[in-house]
């Protein structure tokens, strides 16, 4: 199509008439991951990276980058930096928001220019397979007299997962030991090796210790069950999962997942990746990743997707000061 379109304007040209031609990338587009390999945010990186390229949506080659550190601070400065550059995407989670909340990092998603928001991640409440909590009732009802406190593991501080923590601290008036680690994987080791009592992963990051009989879910924080009814076990799907709430454990939180650009970005810029996301989205490919790592379709670009990210930031502002997180 680049060829087509330069060969047209070189004709317009010749011809002396003017002809529009869409705006393509010139160079390798590079896909920033704030966390690391082997992630939820790096599978869906690399997922997109194959859709895209097998589907011949771009014929620009499509590198991902993962600068894990400082919980992201690198990766949202990197972007930061790199104002004007249309070959650079960074792929988004809450930690658009939680990162500089609670750092004080000198950034905001809107020095970032918004593509596209592709779905949202829902997180679960997961025990070991020989765990004797059956429910999450029976686990808030040994959480209020345990001693020394159950543990809960989780990545990271300060984030998505120890939100969700608090907010079942609050809700239910138990008290819990957060254990943050590297990252959901880790987390899931160490549930599946009975290190921890509970962990709040995503779906994403459990399902491989789930249908290896090491881990099993208790609820879902979620307002609605999963939409997939496909057995992840030889019982189970996501959609036979109870939602937390049903369970008595009034807590709901999802994640976004999706891409910005660098600021300083024309319009056309803008457009042709938020078609090229769209196209992602629309693809087979991409609602069988959706459905196996159970993902919420949630598609929204331009305004929708601004009007989502203004709400949003109000909630976590909200969630990051009634827990003591912001930071001073």
């Amino acid at each position: 199509m680049k060829t087509r379109c330069l060969a047209l304007c070189a004709a317009a040209l010749l011809a002396s008439v003017s002809v529009a031609c869409a705006w393509e990338p010139t160079k390798p587009i590079e896909i920033v991951v704030p966390f690391s390999p082997g992630g939820a945010s790096d599978q869906m990186a690399r997922t997109i990276q194959g859709i895209i390229q097998k589907n011949g949506f771009t014929q620009t080659p499509i590198i991902v980058v993962n600068k894990p550190a400082a919980a992201g601070a690198e990766a949202m400065l990197d972007i930061k930096a790199s104002s004007g550059d249309a070959h650079k995407l960074i792929t988004t989670s809450s930690g658009i928001f939680l990162t500089p909340m609670t750092t004080r990092l000198d950034v905001n998603w809107r020095d970032f220019t918004p593509i596209a928001m592709l779905a949202q991640d829902a997180f679960g409440l997961w025990v070991n397979a020989a765990s004797p909590y059956k429910s999450a009732a029976d686990l808030i009802d040994a959480a209020k007299s345990a001693d020394p406190a159950l543990k809960v593991g989780g990545t990271g501080s300060k984030r998505e997962d120890q939100l969700i923590v608090t907010g079942i601290e609050d809700t239910t008036g138990v008290k819990l030991t957060y254990i943050p680690h590297n990252g959901g994987g880790a987390a899931s080791t160490q549930l599946a090796g009975n290190h921890i009592d509970a962990d709040t992963n995503n779906p994403a990051e459990e399902i491989a210790n789930w249908r290896g009989g090491s881990t099993r879910p208790l609820c879902i924080f979620s307002t609605e069950k999963l939409p997939y009814s496909e057995k992840v076990t030889t019982e189970l799907g996501w959609s036979d999962i109870p939602t937390c709430s049903s369970e008595g454990l009034d807590v709901s939180y999802q994640m976004l997942r999706g891409f910005f650009m660098p600021g300083g970005v024309t319009p056309e810029q803008q457009s042709y990746y938020a078609g090229l996301f769209k196209k992602v989205s629309e693809s087979q490919e991409w609602k069988d990743y959706m459905a196996r790592n159970a993902l919420i379709p949630d598609f929204r670009d331009g305004k929708d997707f601004v009007i989502f990210l203004e709400g949003d930031e109000t909630k976590h502002q909200m969630l990051l000061s009634k827990a003591g997180f912001l930071a001073q």
